[in-house]
């Protein structure tokens, strides 16, 4: 029987919850739930399950749907996995989060076993069960042919994780790549969320160990026909790049990626350095760091212009470790300008708030963005 199947049938496993269930379809539910819980918020921290604690809180009955109808995200990284609940609505409280290592290095049914098993130990913390999962992963699930592709996590790719999770777990399961999942979270709650006039289209950045990107319109993701809507990163920008690993020469990624990044200023001093220890350099007036992040500002520009004559977004997000480098918000917007088709430059480029959290809250997002366009 599915995990989530088995669970709601399992009065056993969670004896409270279960008993509310039956009372509050027989009416009582409200009452006899605040017999049993005090009407203010219960916490609790536990560990255990392999994975890092866990802050659950118990849902009020003053909302019992709350329990179904809470959000459930997991983010599927290369080293490791997390997962959130949270709570329905506006501003979602988060209820329970949790994370655990990927392990992938085990296989591609080792990683499914992980993500079953996250999920089961976060029901049994939190005593609430999911109606469906949404979830971030590196690379796209292919439309055509429900087969992940294009993931730097090379187990997953030619895999059909979509169907694989739902025949386990007996639910709708979600499936967005990680730029998606990021745009998705900063237009809702991040840095999109905010700003006055409200932004129709947002353009959520990764510039990262790898370049991607999502696109959200009017709070739904474009997926698009080939579900590559935004993959900006292996787009053409400049032979200098060289090869690229897609089989191509001179994508975005092979100049902008922080490890390009980081090639480029090994190859003019013969030093390893992080993107991060080259821009403090740069600062402190290093002639090649500060010849690294020059042609960073110069081709951000020009690879971002692109973006903005094709798609015109209110907002972009830049997510990523290179979006970390301040000068971008600056200089960069300066040289994005030059190229830009209009007379001037109105798109806000703004850096993410949500951060490395930005994942997981797209993912569980998704649950009621449903079906991207």
């Amino acid at each position: 029987m599915p995990i989530v199947a088995n669970v709601r049938e399992n009065f056993l496993f969670f004896p409270l919850l279960s008993r509310a269930r039956e009372m509050h379809c027989k009416g009582e539910g409200k009452k006899w739930y605040h017999s049993k819980f005090s009407p203010g918020l219960a916490r609790r921290s536990c560990t255990g399950h392999g994975g890092d604690s866990i802050h659950a809180r118990y849902p009020k009955a003053d909302d019992f749907n709350m329990v179904t109808d809470c959000l459930w995200g997991f983010d599927l990284g290369g080293t490791k996995i997390e997962g959130i609940v949270l709570a329905p609505g506006p501003g979602g409280e988060v209820l329970a989060r949790k994370r655990i290592p990927t392990e992938g290095d085990r296989g591609y049914g080792h990683v499914l076993k992980q993500i079953t098993g996250l999920l089961e130990s976060m029901i049994a913390d939190t005593g609430i069960s999911p109606k469906s999962i949404g979830m971030g992963t590196p690379g796209t699930l292919d439309p055509h042919t429900g087969l992940l592709r294009g993931s730097n996590s090379q187990h997953l790719n030619h895999r059909p994780l979509n169907r694989d999770l739902e025949d386990r777990l007996g639910i709708p399961v979600w499936i967005e790549n990680d730029a998606n999942c990021l745009a998705l979270a900063e237009s809702e709650s991040g840095a999109a969320a905010g700003l006055e006039p409200g932004p129709r289209v947002v353009f959520g950045m990764i510039l990262g160990t790898g370049v991607g990107g999502g696109i959200v319109v009017d709070g739904k993701l474009l997926s698009g026909n080939h579900g590559i809507a935004g993959e900006w990163g292996h787009n053409f920008l400049d032979e200098s790049g060289g090869p690229c690993y897609c089989g191509r020469s001179g994508c975005v990624e092979t100049i902008l990626s922080g490890p390009a990044l980081e090639r480029h200023y090994r190859s003019l001093t013969g030093n390893r350095q992080t993107l991060e220890q080259v821009s403090r350099l740069s600062e402190s007036g290093d002639a090649n760091a500060q010849k690294t992040i020059t042609r960073l500002v110069r081709y951000f520009g020009k690879g971002v212009a692109n973006v903005i004559n094709l798609l015109d977004p209110d907002v972009i997000v830049i997510g990523g470790g290179v979006g970390k480098v301040k000068i971008l918000y600056s200089r960069g917007i300066e040289e994005a300008a030059k190229y830009v088709f209009a007379p001037r430059l109105n798109c806000r480029i703004v850096p993410p708030e949500l951060g490395d959290s930005a994942g997981v809250f797209g993912a569980a997002y998704l649950n009621r963005n449903g079906q991207p366009a």
